[in-house]
């Protein structure tokens, strides 16, 4: 005689059928890549031999023999907390300028938004090449002002900063994301301020701000994810502002100039898959996610202040 499986039985399988395409990804794509990655820290594996156990040689290694590892942290720390907080600066106040103009929104809305679909390194490239400081045309429009232009991705003082810059040049996704978030605060709440009296700044402060609040929390941080794996644009600026060639066969030393632009992310490809030493590429990946979680969380808690506290 056939078993029958009770109704609770069926809802728990109906239940797990529903979450088997999330399970499946999950575990697929995050959570043995995920114990792979700690496995593989503690082992001597250069991608052709067997792993061999090395306890926490590959951690000594990165903390106390690694040169380049603590100037590749500062600098991804530095681009974290610098470009995050101006890409949500600049694309929020994008996003209030052209919600409130007029005539022509469409035009500026377009003009900000198709920088953001050029391929990275494309971009990277045309943004270097104006920036030159030999040859680039901002240089030579400052000159003709007056303006001694700085040398840009060919000094390391200015190198992060015109990164940034890069960063702003394609800051139409978070334009878009914030103008939807403007446009769905109710106008009702605006009217109603007015006839207390609140000027711009009150109206932002108290009617804006609590509405777009999660928004912001959003671009934060996805910025913060972001950022933390930066490496296309860094390693492309630093390799064409170099002058040097890249062929067929060229191994790429990240970081010009001075190490200024090298980033931990370029330090993973760079032990991984060019001196195929796994295990400390694995120990720079794992502390990559220790931050990244970090941070996310301190941003996710109620006293980070980006989200309102519950009454």
């Amino acid at each position: 005689m056939a078993m029958s499986l009770s109704d609770p039985a069926r809802r728990r399988l109906r239940t797990l059928g529903f979450l088997s395409p999330w399970l499946v990804g999950f575990s697929v794509f995050f959570a043995y890549p995920l114990i792979a990655t700690v496995y593989f820290s503690f082992m001597h594996y250069n991608q052709i031999k067997e792993p061999t156990f090395v306890g926490l040689r590959n951690w000594t290694y990165v903390f106390e023999q690694m040169p380049l590892f603590g100037p590749a942290l500062r600098n991804t720390l530095w681009l974290v907390v610098i470009m995050v907080a101006v890409r949500v600066v600049f694309g929020l106040s994008l996003g209030l300028l052209i919600t409130k103009i007029k005539t022509g929104a469409g035009f500026f809305r377009t003009a900000f938004y198709i920088p953001y679909l050029a391929p990275p390194v494309a971009a990277t490239v045309a943004f270097v090449f104006l920036l030159n400081p030999g040859s680039g045309p901002v240089n030579e429009i400052l000159g003709s002002i007056g303006i001694s232009g700085p040398n840009w991705f060919n000094d390391p003082d200015t190198a992060k900063p015109s990164l940034v810059l890069l960063s702003l040049w394609g800051i139409g996704d978070l334009m878009v994301i914030f103008m939807a978030a403007l446009l769905d605060v109710p106008k009702e709440q605006y009217e109603a301020a007015e006839l207390d009296g609140a000027g711009p700044w009150a109206k932002f402060r108290y009617v804006t701000w609590p509405s777009i609040t999660p928004i912001v929390m959003f671009a934060v941080v996805t910025g913060v994810v972001q950022t933390m794996q930066y490496y296309t644009q860094a390693l492309v600026a630093g390799k064409v502002a170099s002058g040097v060639n890249i062929g067929p066969g060229s191994v790429i030393q990240p970081g010009y100039p001075d190490h200024s632009t090298l980033t931990v992310p370029q330090l993973v490809y760079q032990m991984g898959f060019q001196n195929f030493n796994t295990g400390a590429a694995c120990v720079l990946s794992l502390v990559l996610f220790a931050i990244a979680m970090a941070v996310t969380m301190l941003l996710m808690r109620k006293r980070s202040g980006l989200l309102a506290a519950e009454d």
